[in-house]
């Protein structure tokens, strides 16, 4: 059964995507500057490569699914219902994260080197753990992402999980900075920031044991238009206004046109 043989690199894939929050934490310890255009051009593409295969790919795999096993109607409107909802369910989560603490607040290696910047060590380390929370409650439905991705098709959860893991480079350096300033210990910031992309791989875990034992073509269908509304909510609420910040504001879009055609090319050829 494809589930079985799939599970292995599911697992690993999403434990790749969640730990990349690590090289952001390379990057703001061991670089002088962030590399704006870079990073805005990255963070576009990875929004591009989640909105295309979003809509193009992963939706109508799910109405394929629900279609066959409730009808052309109600498969339908089950396949909407359900992309809506997983919009719905990371717009909570979002909303539940105070602002302060909010892991896509952008921060840049530079401050590093400007300590006037930072002041009151304990607000610091509570800003620290906090945004390490907020990055693991965010990380956790990408990882059912991920996973969910990559038992249906390999090809297609292997492009998700690089999407998403230049995704979370921005919410290591999040993590890093006011750690290191509280602290003034780089490795316990980095060890922080890279331990809190392990709710990426609990996410897949916790998928595996509740779906395991009842998975079919209406759960499978369920919860891929659920992830395709989390992907695209992920990818307009967080990447773009990301990658704008970071950079100049066309180089986002040309990222996010790259990345839709990268994605494009890669199906057809998987085809």
């Amino acid at each position: 059964m494809e589930w079985d043989n799939n599970v292995l690199l599911a697992f690993g894939l999403t434990l790749f995507a969640g730990l990349s929050t690590g090289i952001g934490s390379v990057l703001a310890f061991f670089t002088k500057r962030t590399n704006t255009k870079f990073l805005s051009i990255a963070l576009g593409f990875s929004a591009g490569v989640m909105i295309y295969v979003s809509m193009i790919e992963i939706f109508f795999k799910a109405q394929d699914s629900l279609v066959t096993a409730l009808g052309s109607k109600a498969g339908s409107w089950a396949t909407v219902a359900a992309f809506f909802g997983g919009i719905i369910f990371i717009a909570v989560i979002d909303k539940l994260i105070p602002s302060i603490e909010n892991p896509h607040e952008i921060k840049k290696v530079e401050q590093i080197n400007n300590p006037q910047m930072y002041h009151r060590k304990n607000k610091l380390m509570r800003m620290g753990l906090f945004t390490a929370l907020a990055i693991g409650i965010h990380n956790f439905p990408e990882g059912l992402a991920t996973f969910a991705s990559t038992i249906k098709d390999p090809g297609l959860g292997v492009a998700i999980a690089i999407a998403i893991a230049i995704h979370n480079i921005p919410e290591g350096i999040a993590v890093s900075i006011p750690v290191y300033f509280a602290t003034g210990d780089k490795k316990k910031a980095f060890r922080l920031s890279f331990l809190s992309g392990l709710s990426e791989p609990v996410g897949a875990v916790i998928g595996y044991v509740l779906l395991r034992s009842f998975f079919n073509d209406v759960v499978f269908g369920v919860l891929f238009a659920g992830v395709a509304g989390i992907m695209v909510f992920i990818s307009l609420d967080e990447l773009l206004p990301t990658a704008r910040e970071y950079g100049e504001p066309h180089l986002s879009i040309y990222g996010l046109i790259a990345g839709m055609m990268v994605m494009a090319v890669s199906l057809l050829l998987f085809i």
